[in-house]
Parts: C-alpha cells; structure tokens; sequence
C-alpha cells in the first residue's frame, strides 16, 4: 500500500529496543515538525482553501501525537532531550531542484510529506509488530493507522493540485531516490535513520 521501494531491515528494531528513550525523543520532535510542516503550508498557499482545512486539523493532531510521546517519555522518568538533525529528510530534501512555479513548489512539498508519513507510518508497523514492550507496540500500532491516513492525504492533493501524470512520474522517482537513502540508513535508534 505505502510503494516505499526498500523496506527497512526487521533488526533495526533491535536497535531501537536498546534506546527507546532516543527512539521516544526523536519520535516527539518528528511529531512536532510534522505539526510545523502543516502550518507551514497553511502559511505558505493560504489560497488553497481545501488543503488549509486539511492543515488546521492535521497541526491538532500532530500536536496531540507529540503530547502523547512526551508524555510516553514522561511515564518512563525522562524529560524531552534536545532535537538532532534528521538525515532522512536533510537528503530527501535534496531530491527535487529549488524553484519552479508556486504550483510546482506546492506538489513537491506534498510529496515530501506523503513519504516521509509513510516511512514512518512503516516504521510504526515494524515496531508494533517486533517490539517486545508490549504496551509500546500497542501505542506504535494506534500511530500507524494516522500515519497511512496523512500519507495518502498529501498524495492525493499533489496529485489535485498537479498534473496527476506528471505527479505520479514524479512520485515513483522519489520513492527510487528514498529506496538509494534508505540503503545506508537503518543503523540508529531515531524514526527514520
């Protein structure tokens, strides 16, 4: 359902078990940037009505995953560390060139987001399965659900907004391009590295 190209290693959850209070860390702040990433939108192509509406509920939502992550954090004795930089997206970013119409700005944001959503919503997948703290995988299942419904609602606004043959070139390029990333990824205890 997802199209990534290269699933990721079923050991990298073995990782992740070693350092739940990094992967819970991570976890918060992606939640937290994919909040910013809705009102960035919101910002940024205010003329879209339908995709604003879409936003303001997504940012609610995204916010609330982040409280329930810190929260998570919070039940276990941690506090909130300090944010690192996300080499998944910092190279996913480099994909499609700077510049273009508004229009084409819009279409490769949302593509960025439909993929990112959906390696994490795969990530969750993986950890609601694998993860031998049983109520953790439980809390990972419940995120996947959202995680597929945001994943196929960029998908279908950049194929709205953007000429669908051309989105969809478009799209499995970058699911190529994510697959050669993901290669060297999978060795760390964050969402998607």
């Amino acid at each position: 359902m997802l199209g990534l190209k290269l699933p990721t290693d079923p050991r990298w959850v073995n990782i992740v078990e070693k350092n739940i209070e990094d992967i819970l860390t991570d976890h918060a702040f992606c939640e937290q940037k994919a909040a910013s990433t809705a009102m960035s939108l919101i910002v940024s192509f205010p003329e879209y009505t339908d995709l604003v509406q879409e936003m303001i509920a997504l940012v609610k939502e995204e916010i609330s995953h982040f409280k329930m992550v810190h929260d998570k954090l919070l039940e276990r004795g941690w506090t909130l560390g300090r944010d690192r930089k996300d080499d998944y997206v910092n190279q996913l970013l480099k994909f499609f060139p700077k510049g273009g119409s508004r229009t084409t700005q819009l279409v490769h944001r949302l593509l960025y987001a439909a993929l990112i959503e959906a390696r994490s919503c795969e990530r969750f997948r993986l950890l609601s399965e694998e993860l031998k703290d049983k109520e953790l995988a439980e809390f990972y299942r419940k995120l996947m659900v959202s995680e597929a419904n945001h994943y196929t609602m960029f998908l279908k606004f950049a194929r709205q907004y953007g000429d669908r043959k051309e989105v969809d070139d478009k799209w499995q390029k970058l699911l190529d391009y994510e697959a050669d990333i993901m290669k060297d990824l999978s060795k760390h205890q964050t969402v998607h590295g």
